[in-house]
């Protein structure tokens, strides 16, 4: 990365940019631990997904920001173990620095590189992985690619969620879910698009995904009682885009 990393901060909320307006992850300095920007609040739809007890155990982030993910998976997945994946290092000394990122070593293993490079080249496998990155244009480069969600399939369990952020014009979001199905063999679903223009998919691996919005909108209230996160407005436009047929979400 040749351009400087920048930090702002307006109405009590610290911004991430990589040296553009471009906002790359922001935190609310009076509660670090929530989630400030919508797209990560309906990344962590993926927790509403399977029922089983203390899942996810094993997360696999691809991409930092502002940790406001890794954050949150911390705090609220006291059980998991997180392995995050950024390839700038200025990226996590900013998060260190001025996002509040936790420094414990037996549960966040932190990796300085590629993630599409260490997708393919490791032999773990992960209950959740989240693709969440870009570079100071706000293109992912190769995490939008056929062989990248092929890898990532393969290092899913039999449990396995992957939730990735996509981002920017039409044709870029369509191609990348493209990518998505063809990897998944349609196991995959795309929600709505975000007022900011982020748009998030799903994909699993193994075990079905089939769930009602009754049932979803069950396990947001509790999730909500857990940890203050609201995730019911995703599910009323999860509705509303009647994209899942019988009113059941199906992976």
């Amino acid at each position: 990365m040749t351009t400087p990393i920048d930090i702002s901060e307006q109405a009590g909320v610290r911004y991430l940019h990589f040296g553009s307006s471009w906002v790359q992850g922001a935190m609310r300095i009076a509660r670090p631990w929530n989630l400030e920007l919508e797209y990560t609040r309906e990344m962590m739809a993926s927790l509403l997904l399977r029922n089983e007890a203390r899942w996810p155990r094993k997360i696999l982030l691809i991409g930092l920001g502002a940790a406001s993910l890794t954050k949150f998976l911390y705090r609220y997945r006291p059980d998991a173990h997180l392995t995050i994946v950024e390839i700038e290092p200025a990226v996590v000394a900013a998060a260190r620095h001025f996002f509040k990122l936790p420094e414990d070593d037996k549960r966040i293993h932190m990796i300085i590189g590629c993630g599409a490079e260490y997708i393919l080249g490791t032999n773990k496998r992960f209950d959740l992985i989240l693709v969440d990155g870009f570079n100071e244009h706000a293109h992912p480069g190769q995490l939008n690619s056929l062989p990248f969600y092929q890898a990532c399939r393969s290092r899913l369990t039999d449990q396995g969620i992957m939730a990735v952020n996509l981002l920017g014009l039409c044709k870029g979001v369509l191609g990348g879910f493209a990518h998505i199905l063809d990897a998944f063999d349609d196991r995959a679903l795309m929600f709505p698009s975000c007022e900011s223009g982020n748009t998030i998919a799903f994909a699993a691996e193994g075990d079905p995904v089939s769930i009602t919005l009754d049932e979803l909108k069950e396990n947001a209230l509790a999730f909500k009682e857990e940890t203050g996160l609201n995730l019911l407005p995703t599910l009323t436009r999860l509705a509303q885009a009647k994209t899942c047929p019988n009113n059941t979400l199906s992976l």
